[in-house]
């Protein structure tokens, strides 16, 4: 798995060439720094660490490790495996490592949502569909348990609770446009996490 840091910029649509409107996440993909090469030799295994945005406050650690690859500390560090070419410690690597047409899988943090019911964190019927044993609250859970055996509530039962926050990762989303002196990575569909939140894209 080889690939680079961005930071989501927001969502926007594009006209292909039948004239369709494509929906799609426009993405700043790098440039990233190669911070560490990992050997087998020393680490035990072969991985770039490279590193993305670069850090306004910074200890004596972070400042330290991205002096030896002449950068400065970046706020968003991660480790590749499988990169085919040979990158050296403070190597650039730009947008265009990718290129138009080809399928990428990217990862990152789903939107907080914060505590919810059962209709929007399990999709539970809710109003007009009083199911799970539920009389006349419209959107409550109903009943949960058993009866006097087990007497108990199972691991696992779908009830309110947190939502969202979550490591989430969609795969094979086309590369519409690589806008490669702006850094800006086009691709089709939707990607996880907020605005300006950073994501990883992999190929």
């Amino acid at each position: 798995m080889s690939g680079l840091i961005g930071k989501k910029i927001g969502m926007t649509s594009i006209f292909d060439e039948n004239g369709k409107n494509i929906p799609c996440t426009v993405i700043e993909a790098g440039p990233c720094v190669v911070t560490q090469v990992r050997t087998k030799e020393v680490d035990g295994y072969e991985a770039l660490q490279i590193g993305f945005d670069d850090k306004k406050t910074v200890n004596k650690a972070a400042e330290g490790h991205a002096k030896k690859a002449g950068s400065v500390a970046k706020r968003k560090v991660v480790e590749f495996k499988g990169f085919e070419a040979d990158y050296k410690l403070g190597d650039a690597i730009t947008v265009e490592y990718f290129s138009e047409g080809e399928f990428v899988d990217i990862a990152g943090t789903s939107k907080g949502k914060g505590f919810q019911g059962v209709v929007k964190r399990h999709n539970f019927g809710g109003v007009g569909q009083q199911t799970h044993g539920q009389h006349n609250r419209l959107r409550a859970p109903g009943s949960i348990g058993a009866a006097s055996y087990p007497a108990r509530v199972f691991k696992g039962m779908k009830m309110a609770g947190r939502m969202g926050g979550e490591r989430v990762k969609v795969e094979n989303l086309r590369v519409l446009k690589v806008v490669a002196d702006k850094n800006l990575l086009v691709v089709k569909g939707c990607v996880p996490g907020h605005k300006n939140s950073y994501v990883i894209i992999s190929k």
